[in-house]
């Protein structure tokens, strides 16, 4: 529907304008019924483009609250498409974890020259916690815990595709099963390689740290090849 200048409302071009009224420190989108007679579109329509809005994460809906605008975040837009892609091939997913590998170790130094001791500690608390699960009896997959350390490893990076890039990996790791994958040796071999590679971090040592990270990625690559060729 056109609005009263003639030219289609588009919501998503509106939540990034400075048109949205700003309460409490949070932006808050009027009422879809408020919206449609200010901005002369159907409230069918409306809804139809807040649910994409929704999907590429740009607001939250909440029952009683209302519509508010979110900070930006990269991440839901390449979970969605990731999603669906590795729901029509396998086969992306290795192309994704190549890319991922790329932007691992291209912003290796950049992500652990910005660490702090407390960040440190917490990556040693994660390797810590991995070996108890993996040593248990019976043993355990510690998936949280490889999640956690990768995404506190890059997590102080200050660029929002990047994170939305490994944010979206590690989802997709789950959905197509690799944090399921149980043979011991293998998990117990990953998390040598992340041992060294947070001692290294904590000692400043961050050329080794990038070796080691270079040389873990390659036992992920030929697992993950593996992985691939029985399904």
């Amino acid at each position: 529907m056109m609005n009263s200048n003639g030219s289609k409302f588009d919501l998503i071009a509106y939540l990034s304008s400075g048109e949205i009224d700003l309460e409490d420190g949070e932006f808050r989108i009027p009422p879809l019924s408020e919206l449609s007679k200010e901005k002369g579109i159907s409230i069918a329509a409306l809804r139809e483009q807040l649910g994409v809005a929704r999907a590429f994460g740009f607001v939250d809906v909440q029952p009683r609250i209302g519509i508010h605008r979110r900070p930006y975040s990269f991440t839901p837009a390449v979970r969605t498409s990731l999603s669906y892609a590795i729901e029509l091939d396998r086969r992306y997913f290795e192309d994704f974890s190549s890319l991922r590998r790329h932007v691992e170790a291209n912003y290796w130094f950049e992500a652990v020259e910005q660490l702090d001791r407390e960040d440190v500690r917490h990556l040693q608390q994660l390797v810590s916690r991995a070996w108890e699960k993996l040593e248990g009896s019976p043993p355990r997959l510690p998936h949280q815990e490889h999640l956690d350390l990768h995404l506190t490893i890059y997590g102080k990076i200050d660029n929002v595709f990047v994170l939305g890039l490994l944010e979206a990996y590690w989802d997709a790791y789950e959905a197509v099963g690799y944090s399921r994958y149980t043979e011991l040796s293998y998990l117990k071999s990953v998390w040598q390689f992340h041992e060294q590679i947070i001692a290294a971090i904590a000692a400043e040592d961050f050329d080794q740290g990038y070796h080691l990270l270079l040389e873990h990625m390659d036992l992920i690559q030929d697992i993950s090849s593996h992985k691939a060729e029985k399904e």
